[in-house]
């Protein structure tokens, strides 16, 4: 239950890398949105918080920040629960 909770958590946070990515693409050119896929995002999180009140993407960028710190606890849970497994 906890990974399949996680898979949505990192659905939704995909959602949200790709909604700041084509905001990237269309404000900063190319070049800015091929480095954001180069570097599996950390460029695309980075700019997306220092652009968050000039292009709105304030609420964006809350979730996104959200989703990946929940995505953390629910992977380290799962993780946690499946280590236990193996004890037993």
């Amino acid at each position: 239950m906890m990974m399949i909770l996680a898979s949505l958590v990192g659905l939704a946070s995909l959602v949200c890398f790709v909604m700041v990515l084509i905001k990237q693409f269309q404000t900063a050119g190319a070049l800015h949105g091929i480095i954001g896929l180069i570097t599996c995002g950390i460029w695309t999180f980075i700019w997306g918080w220092m652009k968050a009140s000039t292009l709105n993407l304030r609420n964006i960028m809350l979730a996104w920040t959200a989703l990946i710190v929940v995505g953390i606890v629910l992977n380290m849970m799962g993780a946690m629960t499946a280590l236990s497994g193996l004890h037993g």
